[in-house]
Parts: structure tokens; C-alpha cells; sequence
């Protein structure tokens, strides 16, 4: 699409955008790509776009270059502030009076304990986002930060003391761990003046959200406080800063591939499960990169250093592993034998793994059913006709004349895997088979009174020398299969 450019500032943001709109196309069109991604071209670019003078400029400059037809401006609604919906109207008539399609989410911030209101928002507003464009076959997703931000950016990560990938900043292109769809920031490089410039002759029009006047957030603080300061003493600081950020990001991949060799040695299921004398083979510092590693594709937020070093200390410390417990973002770090994992909940609750959730209780009068779903516990009981032999087969008259009962665990409680024999607790059960605590959080099937299947573990046997069972072993006895499906296994 042809466009006119008057002035540097105009100039400067249409060769940015171009140039983005260049390497999404070159990439797209290389045939190997094409063929797995199924981009085109032409693909759909979609604009986060907030309403505020950055986005603004963007969302213009992108539908001058690639034609209004090709774009889609996508707005989350926070209801953080009492302007919120004003924003809203403003942003869709923004997009509307230049021909562009639009789209919004309301969503609502729920804060975890220990993470910010601004942390929140954010991550609230990438997953609306994330949707929105696959909701409407958007291939990237394009944000306006430009060069200011990266400076204040860096020095936060500075003043935080980050690491190497805090220092790293934000990138001009990256494809967060699990999206499918790639974040592209075309005006990195540009300041925030060059911005303010194309916006005031372009004669544009913007909302200003009054929270970035507070200056009792930290980026604000620099933004506002220290930023002209810099700018007086060190008028290239911008720069200097994006170099440290480019040379962070360099490291941090050499880190990364080291960290992807030791994943091949550690990581188990899938990588949601490291092994725990894999990790604890390597010195500390290669440990703990592999540990920040872990976290991130997980997508878990980073954890201080003195964190993941005191966790480290106690996985080598502790001689029973299952104690572990190490806190972060809502969730623990948790071994059990030689695994590590992760898993929702923190050390506020108890270690015994027969309390990791509240106990519930469903039943249901069985008339037949195939399939028995239990939403509390994230699964279905599966029911189907099966021949006598089969170790988890029950008498179909055991499920018609008791009431079945679905439990939590309560503890100390015991079943037969053979007939003969004394019973066993199911904890001690678990651990002979090697069942991970985090895995024991299974619902228990009773029949009336009388335990009768456990997941992971069977039939408890005991119920076929009951009086009952064995009235149903006649000649034309039918039987039934019991088998437990965790969601993810459903089809």
C-alpha cells in the first residue's frame, strides 16, 4: 500500500512498521515455514491496542502500510478505572472511523497473594489477548513499546537486581512458551518524542489512563522522576541501555542451550518432572539455571535467587525428600522419591498427602450407567461389560443393589490387591507402586459401606468373599470393568 511521508517523525514510524511487516512476510512465505504454520502473506496482524497515544500510533501507522483490511485492533477492558468504558467506546471508534475491524474483552484481575496489581492486569490482559486471536485467526500480535520503555525496563531489572533474562528486557519478536501466536514490537526502537511527534501531526486522538501520573508505581517513579534526569546528564543513556539489554539477551541463550542439554537428561513426563539426582549431579550454578529454566517453560513467573538457591540447598540437604516445600506464585515445589514437581497449593497447607484437598463426597444409584463424571476430581469413572477373569471386574449386581459413593481419602484406610492376605493401607499401597503423592488426590469408589475400587490401585478383593459378591458368581453372572480416566485422558 502506498503511503506519504511529510515529516522525520512520520518517516521514522512507517519504515518501523515496514520493516515488521517485512520479516513477518518473509517468514510466513519461506515454504518450510508456510507448510507447518499454515501463515500466509497475507495473514491477519492484530494491534493491542489500549487506546493510549503508543497503541495509537501503531494501530495508524499499521493500517497506512498494510491496509486497513489486513489489520484488527483487539482492546481489553480491565475495569481498573471509572474510565474504563469510555476507553472502550473511544477505541472502537478510533478503529471504526479508519476502517479497521475491532474486537474486546472484559476481563477481571484477580490478584494471587504476593504479586501486584500491575502484574496482575498484565497477565489478564496477554491471555484476552492470546484468545482474541485465535478467535479471530490473528498470526501476530502486535505491541507498542517503544525504546523508552525498554530503558525504564532495564533499569527496574537493574535496580531489582534480575538476572540475565530480566536484564534481557523485551524482545522485538518472541513466541512466548505454550502461544501459538507471535509478539512483534515494531517501535522498540523508536523514543517516546519521536511517537508523541507522529501523533500530533497525524492529529490523532488518545485517552490518558491518570494511574501513569502515580508515581508511587516504581516505573512510573523512574518515568517521571528519574528519566529527565538521565536524559540532562547522559542524553545516550537510551541507548547504552538497549545495548546491555541486547548483550543480556545474547548470554542468556547460550545459558538456555545448556539449559535444554541438562532438560535432556533431567526432564521427565513430558518436562513437567525433573529428576531429582540429575539436577542435584550438576554444581550449583548450573543447577539453578536449569531450575530457572524449568520454571519458565512451565510458565511459572521467575523466582528470587535466594529462593531457588534455598530450595536447592534443601534438596540436598533433606534426607526424605517428600518434605520439600518450597512456595512461589501460588504454587509448590514438591519431591517425592526421585521426582520433582510442581503442584497448586502452598506449605499453609498439610504435608500428608490424604489432606492436599478438602474431602468430598458424591454418590450416585447406578442403573446401567457407562460413565460416572466427577468435575471435583477432574475425572470419570468408566463402566463396561468385561469378562469374569479380568482383575478389576466387579459383579454388576455389587453397583445395582448398594448406593456408590465417591470419597476423598481420609487416611488409614485399607484394601485387599489379592484375595488372600491381610489388608494393606492404601498409603503404604501407593508407595510400594511408586505412586507420587500428587497423583494420590484420587476419588474412592465405595460400594454402600464397602470400599470397592481405588484408582492406580484396583479392585479391593475383598469385596468377592463377601456374602453378597458371592451369590453373583452364578453361571450367567455379568461383570463390569472399572476404570478411572483423568480428564486430559477423555476424548
Amino acid at each position: 500500500m502506498t503511503h506519504t511521508a511529510d515529516s522525520s517523525a512520520d518517516r521514522l514510524v512507517l519504515d518501523a512498521v515496514g520493516a515488521a511487516l517485512s520479516a513477518a512476510s518473509a517468514a510466513s512465505s519461506s515454504p518450510s515455514r508456510a507448510a507447518l504454520s499454515g501463515h500466509a502473506t497475507d495473514a491477519r496482524i492484530a494491534v493491542a491496542f489500549s487506546g493510549g497515544i503508543d497503541s495509537s500510533v501503531l494501530l495508524d501507522a499499521a493500517a497506512r502500510v498494510a491496509g486497513p483490511s489486513r489489520c484488527i485492533a483487539l482492546h481489553v477492558h480491565h475495569g481498573l478505572s471509572p474510565h474504563a468504558d469510555e476507553w472502550l467506546a473511544h477505541c472502537e471508534a478510533f478503529a471504526r472511523v479508519r476502517g479497521i475491524a475491532f474486537a474486546a474483552q472484559r476481563v477481571e484481575v484477580v490478584r494471587e497473594r504476593g504479586v501486584s496489581v500491575e502484574a496482575a492486569a498484565r497477565e489478564a490482559r496477554y491471555r484476552a489477548l492470546d484468545a482474541l486471536c485465535a478467535q479471530h485467526g490473528a498470526t501476530t500480535l502486535w505491541l507498542a513499546q517503544h525504546a523508552d520503555d525498554q530503558a525504564e525496563t532495564v533499569l527496574l531489572q537493574l535496580l531489582r537486581g534480575a538476572g540475565l533474562a530480566g536484564l534481557a528486557a523485551m524482545a522485538a519478536g518472541y513466541l512466548p512458551a505454550g502461544a501459538t501466536v507471535t509478539r512483534v514490537r515494531p517501535l522498540l526502537h523508536l523514543l517516546r518524542a519521536q511517537l508523541e511527534q507522529y501523533a500530533a501531526e497525524r492529529k490523532l486522538t488518545w485517552v490518558d489512563d491518570e494511574s501513569n501520573a502515580d508515581t508511587r508505581y516504581a516505573r512510573n517513579a523512574l518515568r517521571h522522576d528519574v528519566m529527565p534526569a538521565l536524559a540532562v546528564h547522559f542524553p545516550g543513556f537510551r541507548d547504552a541501555l538497549a545495548r546491555t539489554a541486547g548483550h543480556a539477551a545474547s548470554a542468556q541463550r547460550l545459558l538456555d542451550d545448556l539449559a535444554r542439554l541438562d532438560m535432556q537428561t533431567a526432564a521427565r513426563d513430558a518436562g513437567r518432572v525433573l529428576s531429582r539426582a540429575a539436577l542435584l549431579v550438576l554444581d550449583d550454578e548450573r543447577a539453578l539455571n536449569l531450575l530457572r529454566f524449568w520454571m519458565r517453560s512451565l510458565g511459572l513467573p521467575a523466582a528470587s535467587t535466594a529462593r531457588l538457591t534455598d530450595a536447592l540447598r534443601q534438596l540436598r540437604e533433606v534426607s526424605d525428600a517428600h518434605n520439600l516445600r518450597v512456595d512461589h506464585a501460588g504454587e509448590a515445589l514438591r519431591s517425592y522419591r526421585d521426582e520433582i514437581y510442581w503442584e497448586a497449593g502452598d506449605s499453609a497447607e498439610p504435608a500428608d498427602e490424604t489432606a492436599l484437598v478438602a474431602r468430598a463426597v458424591s454418590q450416585l444409584a447406578w442403573h446401567g450407567e457407562s460413565i460416572w463424571r466427577l468435575p471435583q476430581w477432574r475425572g470419570t469413572f468408566v463402566f463396561a461389560e468385561a469378562a469374569a477373569g479380568d482383575p478389576d471386574t466387579v459383579p454388576v449386581t455389587l453397583l445395582s443393589t448398594a448406593l456408590l459413593t465417591a470419597r476423598s481419602r481420609g487416611g488409614g484406610e485399607r484394601m485387599h490387591t489379592r484375595a488372600e492376605g491381610p489388608a494393606r493401607t492404601l498409603k503404604n499401597l501407593f508407595q510400594e507402586r511408586g505412586v507420587p503423592a500428587w497423583k494420590r488426590d484420587v476419588p474412592l469408589l465405595f460400594a454402600g459401606d464397602t470400599l470397592l475400587f481405588v484408582p492406580l490401585l484396583g479392585v479391593n478383593r475383598a469385596v468377592l468373599m463377601e456374602e453378597g459378591a458371592a451369590q453373583a458368581l452364578a453361571p450367567h453372572a455379568r461383570f463390569v470393568r472399572i476404570d478411572w480416566r483423568e480428564d486430559l485422558l477423555l476424548a
